[in-house]
């Protein structure tokens, strides 16, 4: 009997429609695991990107159960002040935040995204058993000190969080650009599905988010510290071995070089030629020869006409005749293209940070005011900050809805592949936020008013409205901006934009501090509470809320004003 191999080598013989299908190639020029042309009916695709949301699962698991529960290990543990354990943990995690420009860099330029992730993962899980080494130290090692302990401790904690922040600064960029790689762009059934990726993706981290903050916390204050930190370095060994036994289904793409130098080589010939005017005729411009695009699979960007500074990059002169080949004097017009991009997406980017502002104060201060609410909820008592969960649970149940159901819907009535353009989701996701705000005011408003009339304290349930807001904002526009900047992205710089994100939600919380401090300062002077007092009932925090829908209202205004202006990418 013939073997299965050889009757669909018959089969394929018999069918030239089979032969055909089986030899078709990907148009995005990836490649597969061998450097060959990637071949659709074998790599990519929900195959490929299974493996790489399991390991973002793993990932998220891992880096929330190590995070949620440190304040408390820092303080029962190690003996650390509160105001000193809060400070650690702010800056491993702002630190969490930045590395990922660094990992997107390594990747884009030298490793790849595959092996950045693999050399992240194992620096993460290392790291990570770093930490659990810490918790077992006072087990191993007997007759010492318990401040020479506490000392020992401290040191090897912290040499295994700032392992675990370069091993995440390898994997959170890497993951998401390397997972929308896997479907080709040049396919238009495949372009719908990684619209799709970025919404699982954030399903994928919410629900990793919500176990952390339960199971991984109650085993952490049941069955100890040891137990508790090493199970994350387990997961993530567990997401490791996900994302390489996937290795023969993905498809890579090849690498341009370091993203940066190819940014100051325009910006550097530009200013070069300062005094030098762009030709009218845009055909004048330096652009890379079609034989040479083909080869090195480089796509070529549509030219726009704004920000023209840029384009005396690519103006040839005489002296560029004499130095053929140096990039710090001519570039290309696809690379000015590519700057531009960059500079159009600032401003938005900067509008996107402001969204996470919004939510850093819905995580901090409507905590504050739900202390000082009524937590009883039947005959259970809520503790304030659970109620977060609610913001979670929002955005896990109208994911699916919002892929399954609104995406088809839209797609008929307009004709868009995404159904609606990223920037209108992106913006209406900072619209609910600024609802958020309004609520959270009204219930401020409503608890002060109560609390001053000597009535019975306003009940805690009054804040799920404005977490439920935000968790529809978090979908809309988390989701959105992921999707966006990874298709407006040239092709050389993935990665980097991917960790674009990354960098607004630091911007956002730092922004959130800063707008703390300085409401501090402007009204607690002159021997007054201030709006945000220890005592809510002495402050007034609905203005707060209510200042901060205003600058709400008006980012919303300066995020519609620039994306009426902004020019898509195009491809020639």
């Amino acid at each position: 009997m013939a073997s299965t191999e050889q009757q669909e080598h018959a089969v394929a013989l018999l069918d030239p429609k089979v032969a055909e299908e089986e030899e078709v190639y990907t148009t995005d020029g990836s490649l597969d695991i061998d450097g060959n042309p990637a071949l659709k009916h074998r790599t990519g695709g929900w195959r490929a990107c299974r493996s790489i949301l399991g390991t973002e699962f793993c990932q998220c698991l891992a880096y929330f159960g190590m995070t949620i529960n440190l304040v408390t290990y820092l303080t029962t543990e190690l003996h650390q002040s509160n105001v000193a354990a809060a400070k650690n943990v702010s800056t491993w995690q702002a630190t969490c935040f930045l590395t990922p420009l660094a990992g997107a860099i390594v990747a884009d330029s030298y490793w790849g995204k595959y092996h950045t992730m693999v050399v992240g993962c194992c620096i993460g899980v290392a790291g990570l058993l770093m930490a659990s080494l810490s918790a077992l130290l006072p087990l191993l090692i007997k007759n010492i000190s318990t401040l020479a302990m506490a000392s020992a401790q401290e040191f090897v904690l912290f040499l295994g969080l700032y392992m675990i922040a370069f091993g995440v600064g390898g994997l959170r960029p890497c993951l998401m650009s390397f997972g929308a790689d896997q479907f080709d762009a040049g396919d238009p059934s495949e372009r719908n599905s990684k619209g799709s990726y970025f919404n699982w993706y954030l399903f994928t981290m919410n629900c990793a988010s919500v176990i952390s903050t339960t199971a991984m916390v109650w085993l952490q204050d049941h069955y100890g510290w040891a137990l508790g930190l090493a199970i994350p370095a387990m997961v993530l060994a567990v997401g490791l071995s996900f994302l390489v036994a996937a290795t023969p289904a993905y498809r890579f793409q090849r690498n341009r070089g370091s993203p940066f130098t190819r940014v100051c080589q325009v910006v550097v010939a530009a200013v070069r030629k300062f005094n030098v005017a762009p030709p009218a005729d845009v055909a004048l411009l330096y652009e890379v020869p079609e034989d040479d695009c083909s080869m090195e699979r480089v796509k070529r960007i549509k030219h726009t006409d704004d920000l023209q500074f840029f384009e005396k990059a690519a103006v040839v002169t005489a002296s560029d005749e004499e130095a053929a080949g140096d990039p710090w004097r001519l570039c290309s017009l696809t690379r000015v293209e590519e700057l531009k991009i960059l500079v159009r997406m600032l401003p938005l980017w900067a509008s996107i940070a402001f969204f996470y502002t919004g939510m850093a104060q819905v995580n901090s201060m409507s905590v504050e005011q739900g202390m000082a609410m009524d937590a009883r909820v039947g005959s259970l008592r809520v503790p304030p900050a659970s109620l977060a969960t609610f913001e979670l649970l929002t955005s896990m149940a109208l994911i699916p809805l919002y892929d399954r159901a609104f995406v088809p819907a839209a797609r008929r009535l307009t004709g868009r592949e995404k159904g609606i353009p990223d920037l209108l989701r992106i913006g209406v996701g900072l619209a609910m936020a600024v609802l958020a705000m309004a609520a959270a005011a009204l219930v401020e408003t409503r608890r002060a008013r109560a609390a001053r009339m000597g009535m019975e304290k306003t009940s805690i349930v009054w804040q799920v409205p404005q977490y439920a807001v935000m968790g529809v904002g978090e979908m809309l526009a988390s989701a959105g901006q992921l999707d966006f900047f990874y298709s407006q992205a040239p092709p050389a710089m993935k990665t980097v934009c991917m960790a674009l994100g990354f960098l607004a939600v630091v911007a956002g919380v730092y922004l959130s501090s800063l707008v703390l401090t300085a409401v501090s300062w402007a009204t607690a002077t002159g021997g007054r509470p201030g709006w945000i007092p220890d005592d809510l009932n002495e402050g007034h925090l609905d203005r707060f809320f209510w200042m901060m829908a205003g600058l709400g209202c008006l980012n919303l205004v300066a995020f519609t004003s620039c994306a009426m202006r902004y020019k898509s990418r195009k491809d020639c």
